[in-house]
């Protein structure tokens, strides 16, 4: 519903541009439809822990904005965009195995840089692979927010009788990001960074691990929820099943965009919401949806580093950590 004036429209398509708060646009552009993909959000972590109004509503009065048009002009299925910030940490488990799917940081660990989990006893906990059977644990705004869409449709869609499919999306990349918006991703910071010679800023000591998944992937998951039977009702991870370190991720990113003299700035500080470790389990989205990651990481950053070149970036990650620190949400 929203995006800026340089969109490429396909020929067949429709786009309507507007706030997607804005009842009547959501009316218009539902009539007709066969099904609803719903991705408009605020995306961001930190950015979510002081710019509240905007993310909840953005995000949550939105989606009810959506749905009660959907009451009026009912659609057979929706699928919705959550995400893996839902999670909070990802899944652990103990050195004897036992699974482990509440686990927190400690602030006062956090504050003497001590990153890394451990149980009750100070013995070290190994993350694996998140499935959705985990518990769900909210650490930021944004993951509230984006928690709060996900169960909105669901219980819509139960109400109604309309099948409705939330994936959660662990961290998409590709061509076509925000550069401009320090917020938006990982890959999206860094490589604005890089392209303007300026090394990528990395929370913590750099080994914190995420899953990256290639968003033509991502696009591939949401025509399988919209088309597959044993989808609705469920909640579905999407990400590639891989972990990489997030200095992993600059060193590569710096290396396909021809600047790997630019070392990250490893900064050991942490940023409040922020989690250790969430790579996804997707053997659901496997089962159900028939889906499987084609575009790896390491194969794909070469095309992501030439669309940099292509469109430039501009470079806004020293005022989004300014922002925070002037917040007390740096430590």
């Amino acid at each position: 519903m929203h995006s800026d004036s340089t969109l490429d429209v396909p020929d067949g398509a429709e786009f309507l541009q507007g706030d997607v708060r804005d009842a009547d646009l959501v009316a218009q552009a539902i009539e007709g439809v066969d099904g609803v993909f719903h991705l408009a959000a605020e995306v961001g972590v930190g950015q979510s822990m002081y710019e509240i109004t905007r993310y909840v509503g953005g995000n949550d009065l939105a989606t009810a904005v959506l749905l009660e048009a959907l009451i009026k002009q009912p659609v057979p299925r929706l699928v919705v965009a959550s995400s893996m910030s839902v999670y909070g940490e990802g899944l652990y488990t103990k050195g004897d195995g036992t699974r482990v799917s509440n686990a927190r940081r400690q602030q006062s660990r956090i504050k003497s840089a001590l990153w890394n989990l451990v149980d009750e006893n100070g013995e070290p906990l190994t993350p694996v692979a998140t499935d959705e059977e985990k518990v769900v644990d909210l650490a930021s705004i944004y993951a509230l927010t984006k928690y709060v869409q996900e169960r909105a449709v669901l219980i819509f869609g139960e109400a109604y009788g309309v099948e409705t499919v939330a994936l959660r999306l662990f961290n998409v990349f590709g061509p076509g990001q925000a550069l401009s918006n320090p917020y938006t991703g990982v890959l999206a910071n860094f490589a604005s960074r890089l392209a303007n010679n300026q090394p990528p800023m990395i929370f913590e000591d750099g080994e914190q691990r995420r899953d990256f998944v290639h968003v033509r992937d991502v696009a591939r998951a949401f025509r399988l929820a919209m088309e597959q039977p044993r989808a609705p009702g469920h909640v579905i991870n999407v990400g590639s099943g891989r972990a990489y370190t997030i200095t992993q991720v600059a060193t590569m990113l710096a290396e396909a965009m021809g600047v790997p003299e630019i070392a990250p700035d490893i900064m050991g500080k942490a940023r409040s919401g922020d989690i250790r470790n969430c790579f996804a389990d997707i053997s659901k989205a496997r089962d159900l949806l028939g889906f499987e990651p084609q575009h790896r990481l390491e194969d794909s950053l070469g095309e992501l580093a030439e669309w940099v070149r292509q469109v430039g970036a501009v470079d806004r990650g020293a005022e989004m950590k300014r922002h925070l620190e002037d917040r007390g949400l740096v430590s």
